[in-house]
């Protein structure tokens, strides 16, 4: 029946959105080194409007535990760097009138911990993302059977939900292993 085979493809796209919205929370948790990503969700006031702090300045990291910002516009300067100092990232912006140094200290055994905790977090919201997806996947094959669809179609329809969500579920658990490693490893 190709409504099942529509429901079936309608969950493994909302748990691909799931997982990909996990990633995106996790590169967004630093782990001691410095990455140009750090900075993605600032905006500054260009013009009136809210706009991501890399469409107005390019972001660098020379070394592994230094950013640098460079405005392409230079008024732009005192807005990135309020941005930066308003923002929940913990660092101080050094602006020398051209450009914009962000140093990334070390992290604490404490910030670590913090990071792995927060980390989990993330992957948890990634996890009920994903449960979401499959209650609402089964509750259409349910409605299915309601009109008319046979039984045994229904429990196999069942089964690949559940094996679908395994497999996203361990993408997950997996993403969460890799991002604690990086937090841990000094």
């Amino acid at each position: 029946m190709e409504e099942i085979e529509l429901v079936l493809e309608l969950v493994r796209e909302q748990m691909e959105k799931a997982l990909k919205h996990t990633h995106n929370e996790l590169t967004k948790i630093r782990a001691g080194k410095a990455m140009p990503n750090m900075l993605d969700g600032l905006t500054v006031d260009y013009y009136g409007s809210k706009t991501p702090v890399s469409q107005v300045a390019s972001i660098t990291t020379p070394d592994a535990r230094s950013i640098v910002v460079k405005p392409w516009e230079k008024n732009m300067i005192s807005e990135i760097e309020r941005s930066i100092i308003n923002s929940d990232l913990g660092l101080n912006p050094q602006n020398d009138g051209e450009v914009i140094r962000l140093n990334i200290p070390p992290l604490t055994g404490d910030r670590r911990r913090d990071l792995v905790k927060q980390a989990k977090g993330e992957c948890e919201n990634g996890k009920i993302g994903i449960r979401k997806a499959r209650q609402e996947a089964n509750d259409s094959l349910k409605q299915l059977q309601k009109d008319g669809a046979s039984e045994d179609v229904v429990k196999t329809s069942e089964e690949k939900v559940q094996k679908i969500t395994k497999e996203y579920t361990d993408k997950i658990d997996a993403a969460f292993t890799e991002k604690e490693k990086e937090i841990t490893t000094v």
